[in-house]
């Protein structure tokens, strides 16, 4: 049987839920592993699609299929809204994503088999030297700053062109002795006291989860991130040295 709110995951993590609809989901996601699990897989996409360079964004307007595609994309997107628009406004907000996604990897796709072909009738491939992929972040633990606590957490900073990514590891271990469900928060703050939301979680005993984020802090301007509870208590923070 499908869960009542199998779509509201990307409406969660992106803060578009009103007060009392989120007040409901992360009661729900205390008892729902598939929606806990929904919740981390979406939570990465921001981070992902950070990476995307304006060279890679060329590549895949330019290519044939992807452009071909677009208006029934674009067609399917719309219909949705009009069927489900008062009450579930954000399935179609995850249509989108999702056909934005598959746009992407088919533009990709695409040209890769365009550059194949054009390979075939030029003559042999020529060498070409490839270069390294970003290299993975360091991970610093975060330090407790309620005493104990059930869960333990690191991150990873990354300097982007558009600010800072931050990538987020928090483990509940089962023989930690908690018994309970939380929901987490991770803030960032500049040297000037302003702040930022990264993204949101639920965790029970056994749960690991690994996420990324940016912020538009720089790497010179950010200066401390820190995991909260709902109602903003600090529990684990890592001050930028």
């Amino acid at each position: 049987m499908r869960c009542d709110y199998a779509y509201d995951s990307g409406a969660y993590v992106l803060g578009a839920l009103s007060p009392s609809e989120r007040a409901a989901y992360e009661r729900h996601l205390a008892d729902c592993p598939t929606c806990r699990e929904a919740v981390g897989e979406v939570a990465v996409l921001p981070g992902l699609l950070g990476r995307l360079d304006p060279a890679g964004l060329e590549q895949i307007a330019s290519a044939p299929s992807a452009e071909s595609r677009m208006p029934d994309l674009l067609s399917a997107v719309t219909d949705a809204r009009r069927k489900d628009r008062a009450t579930r406004r954000w399935r179609t907000a995850g249509s989108m994503l999702t056909a934005a996604c598959l746009a992407l990897f088919v533009g990709f796709g695409a040209g890769i088999l365009r550059d194949g072909s054009s390979a075939g009738t030029q003559g042999p491939p020529v060498a070409q030297s490839t270069t390294p992929g970003p290299a993975a972040p360091r991970m610093v633990a975060m330090k407790s700053v309620v005493g104990n606590i059930p869960v333990t957490a690191e991150v990873g900073l990354t300097p982007t062109k558009v600010g800072t990514e931050i990538t987020m590891h928090c483990a509940y271990p089962a023989h930690s002795g908690g018994s309970k469900s939380y929901t987490y928060r991770l803030y960032a703050w500049n040297s000037e006291g302003e702040m930022e939301a990264i993204g949101s979680w639920a965790v029970s005993p056994g749960d690991d989860v690994a996420f990324t984020g940016i912020t538009s802090f720089a790497p010179g301007e950010l200066a401390r991130v820190a995991i909260t509870k709902k109602d903003g208590t600090p529990l684990l923070e890592y001050k930028v040295p």
